[in-house]
């Protein structure tokens, strides 16, 4: 009997700390939105009846097919494939590149349970944000990372928001800077590595950068959810 009793806790204690199995077991996160709003959300991959029976085939996962009314549209994903820059697997050969798995498994035990030294960064505009984003991001647009005399207010918040503290336009202490995980749209983005080389330049400690580089493309892909969007 207490065989049995230990091999169930083992399990149990398998299927939280196992990353393959955080999209079944789900992520529960608090949401803030650009306007102070905050909203519980579950991060687990969006199983829709509809697409149960979906068979597995050439002829069912070909982008045509997908197209095709004879697939359900809650099965269907449709992306951008021809606009922006395709962006390296690595950045920097001191940052790592993760995915899904290593971004939800950031979430589960970084940012949300630490949040004064681990951030998800959504590096897009707010608009983008604000129309959906994963949850439990945090927006810090790209362009708010240099310095500009007419967005002084945002270009402080950015770094208060990464730990940093601003000594003057060109020095920085690091001191407290935050573990930060970026992405942006997608592999074909520029906007979160746009992003990292700021830091970077000015000497953000390259071990404390992470880059999530499928984005938003590569997490509604595999039906992962977003926010709702801002109204």
């Amino acid at each position: 009997m207490k065989k049995l009793i230990l091999v169930f806790f083992l399990s149990i204690y398998s299927y939280a700390i196992n990353p393959i199995m955080l999209p079944l077991k789900g992520v529960k996160v608090e949401h803030t939105y650009s306007n102070g709003k905050k909203e519980n959300y579950t991060i687990e991959r969006q199983d829709y009846k509809e697409c149960l029976n979906l068979a597995v085939d050439v002829e069912t996962f070909q982008s045509e097919s997908l197209a095709s009314s004879k697939v359900h549209k809650k099965c269907k994903k449709t992306f951008i494939t021809t606009k922006g820059t395709i962006q390296p697997l690595f950045l920097h050969k001191d940052i790592k590149t993760f995915a899904e798995l290593e971004v939800l498994e950031f979430i589960e035990n970084k940012s949300s349970k630490k949040p004064e030294n681990f951030i998800l960064v959504d590096s897009r505009t707010k608009d983008w944000f604000n129309k959906g984003t994963i949850p439990s991001a945090v927006n810090i647009p790209y362009d708010e990372l240099e310095y500009d005399e007419d967005f002084e207010l945002e270009y402080e918040r950015a770094f208060e928001l990464l730990g940093v503290k601003i000594e003057d336009k060109n020095n920085y202490d690091f001191t407290n800077a935050k573990t930060a995980l970026f992405f942006c749209n997608g592999s074909w983005c520029a906007q979160s590595p746009r992003a990292i080389k700021t830091l970077i330049k000015i000497g953000f400690p390259k071990e404390k950068i992470l880059w999530y580089r499928g984005g938003i493309a590569a997490w509604v892909g595999v039906s992962l959810p977003l926010t709702d969007e801002l109204k």
